[in-house]
Formats: structure tokens, C-alpha cells, sequence
């Protein structure tokens, strides 16, 4: 039976991976559940899993928790010392699905266990790839993408020499504002910008399909990942999300990943690595695909791209500024502070007043180090903000 860690349990990446885990329950024992605000759904998947313990993010709601899995025999903590706690119970896999910054801090404690860390959470690699690849490598852990893109391109890489891989292409659906004519942007939305025409996600991981955002993090994602120069990695709008990333080698020939817009067949396959198993997910019939599209992304409409690339070359510290940067300026669209254009504008001007994070060397980048540079970052955007409004 293997030892399970769901970190995010009570988010869309979570409540997938529980999905799958629940169909073969005999499989698995659930080490520890971690959640946000939801304090039902977090208390309900904990009992029915028989989980050791569950974690709130948010010391206010402890009683909440306590009270909901009063008499359980389940552990109940609150706070960043109680997720890293849970991030010390020996576990074999543990997913991490924390979305945003507070995300990193567990990862990290979770790779010292010498573990699988099945990572959805791009902010941390974003913020601290060489750091989580140091830790990676120094603990002997295994890491496993789960995003979509990038569990596509891991599984096209199989059995293949890094040295004959030319490009990477990963796929952008493009969003809720894909086919808007680009003058009404700036009066786009948050109810509009929330909506996603392919996949259903969370409220900030769809606001950053429809900015790009979430690509922005993906090319640098997987300049971390798999160790490529950002002039090998490619970005191409493909609406149909069936195509989730492609892979070309220096014969000329592509492989690419194909399957349905569903989060589950990423997780499944981290879950079940280096096998196969099953995973309940729709299989296509290509006789009933009417087509599938691509085009260029534009990135005057999406400027996040352009930003990404700056990112990857600066180096240092850098990425932890763009997503300290891109958080503040999506929790300000979110709060009505901000146009949906002006999230772009906010992390460019961060990034041109935090010049001095790409003086940092990436062996010598320490979570203390992230974390001033993420403190400072956002500090500097929300001036950007106020600045905007005034």
C-alpha cells in the first residue's frame, strides 16, 4: 500500500487526484489533506479517506476544522509550520497543488524525505527552479510534472537523449479572450476573464489562461524542468486543448502528446509512474474530431510571453519577481483595482525596478532568498498599483 500526501486537496488539481484515488482505495493510505477555506470539503475527503491529518493553511479556521473532524481520531492543524509538518510524514508520493508562492515552502521539505513530488504548483519552479532542482538531485527525490504541458512533454521525451531535442512546443488554448478583438481587452471583465472555453479550473489559474500568464510560467517552467535554452522552447495557440505539447528532435520528426482536456490523465500518469495505469478519461475518436487549430500567439495580446523570455535570460532571482509580481497584480484585477491589461503592465514595471535579482547566483539562491525577494516584489506592485489608481 502506498503512502499518499495531497497538498491543495480541496482545489481542482486536488479534488482530481482524489477522484482517481478514491476508485482504488485498497491502494492507498492518506498520510495528510491540505486545504484553504473549505473547510467541508477538506473535513469530508479526510474522513472518507481516513487520512492521518488534515491541514488548513489558515490558523482562523482551525476550530472550523477541529470541530468538523471532532472524534475522528484524525490530526488537525492550522498554519505554514502545521504544512510543513505534514510535509515531514514519510510518504512515498506526494502531490503539490498549492497554488501560488505558499506552494514552495512544502515542496521543498518534502524533497528532503528522498520522495516522488508530483509538482502542480508552476510558482515554485518559477520562483525557485534551481533551488528545487538542487534539492531535488542533493535528496535523491524523483520530481514529476503534472501540469498538462508538461507531463506531455515528459512522456514524449521517454526513451530519448536531451541532445537531439531541437524544440519544445507547448500548447495554449488561448482563453476566454482568444478571438477578442485586442482594443476591447481593457475593458474586459473579471466574470468574463473567469471563464474558461476548454477546461475547468479554479478562478486564478483561468483569469492566467486568458493573460497568458500561466503559459508565461510554463515557458519557464520548462526551461527549469528539462533544462533547455528558451530559444528551443515555443508557444503555439491550439483552442482545442487536444494537442497538450509536442517535442521535435533533430531528425525532423515531432512526437506529440494528444489527449483529452481533462487534468486527470496528468496526474494518473504521475500517480502511476513508471507505469501506466489506468485512468477514466474520455478517448478520443478521431473520426469525430472536425479539426484541430493553430496559430501564433500575439504578443501584444498577450505580452506576458515576451516577459517570460526576458525572465529566463535574466537569470538570479528574477522569476521570483515576476511571480510575486503577477500574484499582486492578479489579486488587484480580482479586487476590482486593475484592468485585465494592466496585470502585464504591473509585473513589467516590477521587473524594471527589481533589476538587482538577476545579480544572484543560481547555485547560491536559498528560500530566504526567495522569500525577501517575493516580499520586496510585492511590495513594489502594489506601489505600482496604487500608483495606477492615484
Amino acid at each position: 500500500m502506498r503512502r499518499i500526501s495531497i497538498f491543495g486537496a480541496t482545489g481542482s488539481i486536488g479534488q482530481s487526484a482524489i477522484d482517481l484515488i478514491r476508485r482504488t482505495p485498497d491502494q492507498y493510505q492518506v498520510v495528510a489533506l491540505t486545504g484553504g477555506r473549505n473547510i467541508a470539503q477538506l473535513a469530508n475527503d479526510a474522513r472518507e479517506l481516513n487520512a492521518e491529518m488534515a491541514v488548513t493553511a489558515f490558523p482562523e479556521y482551525l476550530g472550523d476544522l477541529q470541530a468538523a473532524l471532532s472524534g475522528s481520531g484524525i490530526t488537525v492543524a492550522a498554519g505554514e509550520a502545521a504544512l510543513i509538518e505534514a510535509a515531514d510524514r514519510p510518504a512515498d508520493w506526494i502531490l503539490s497543488a498549492i497554488v501560488g508562492a505558499a506552494g514552495l515552502a512544502p515542496g521543498l521539505r518534502a524533497l528532503r524525505q528522498g520522495t516522488t513530488l508530483a509538482l502542480a504548483n508552476k510558482e515554485s519552479l518559477v520562483a525557485a527552479g534551481p533551488l528545487l532542482m538542487r534539492e531535488t538531485k542533493a535528496h535523491g527525490a524523483t520530481l514529476l510534472p503534472v501540469d498538462s504541458e508538461h507531463s506531455a512533454i515528459f512522456q514524449a521525451l521517454v526513451g530519448e537523449e536531451m541532445d537531439a531535442v531541437e524544440r519544445i512546443i507547448i500548447t495554449a488554448s488561448g482563453g476566454a479572450f482568444r478571438d477578442w478583438p485586442i482594443e476591447n481587452l481593457a475593458t474586459a471583465t473579471l466574470a468574463q476573464a473567469q471563464t474558461h472555453p476548454n477546461w475547468d479550473m479554479g478562478q486564478r489559474i483561468t483569469i492566467d489562461s486568458a493573460s497568458m500568464f500561466n503559459k508565461a510560467l510554463e515557458v519557464i517552467e520548462t526551461k527549469e524542468y528539462f533544462g533547455v535554452t528558451p530559444d528551443k522552447i515555443e508557444v503555439i495557440v491550439h483552442p482545442q486543448s487536444m494537442i497538450h505539447a509536442m517535442v521535435g528532435f533533430n531528425d525532423g520528426g515531432l512526437m506529440a502528446h494528444v489527449g483529452p482536456a481533462d487534468m486527470r490523465h496528468a496526474i494518473g500518469y504521475a500517480l502511476h509512474w513508471p507505469k501506466r495505469g489506468f485512468v477514466p478519461v474520455e478517448r478520443l475518436d478521431f473520426a469525430k474530431l472536425a479539426k484541430l487549430e493553430f496559430r501564433a500567439p500575439d504578443e501584444l495580446r498577450w505580452p506576458a510571453l515576451r516577459l517570460a523570455r526576458e525572465v529566463i535570460n535574466a537569470g538570479g532571482l528574477t522569476g521570483a519577481v515576476f511571480n510575486a509580481a503577477k500574484e499582486t497584480a492578479l489579486d488587484a484585477f480580482i479586487a476590482g483595482k486593475i484592468g485585465f491589461m494592466q496585470m502585464a503592465e504591473v509585473v513589467e514595471e516590477a521587473l524594471s525596478r527589481n533589476t538587482d535579482a538577476a545579480s544572484h547566483n543560481n547555485d547560491q539562491v536559498t528560500l530566504d532568498m526567495v522569500r525577501k525577494t517575493d516580499h520586496l516584489a510585492r511590495q513594489t506592485a502594489k506601489e505600482i498599483i496604487r500608483q495606477q489608481g492615484a
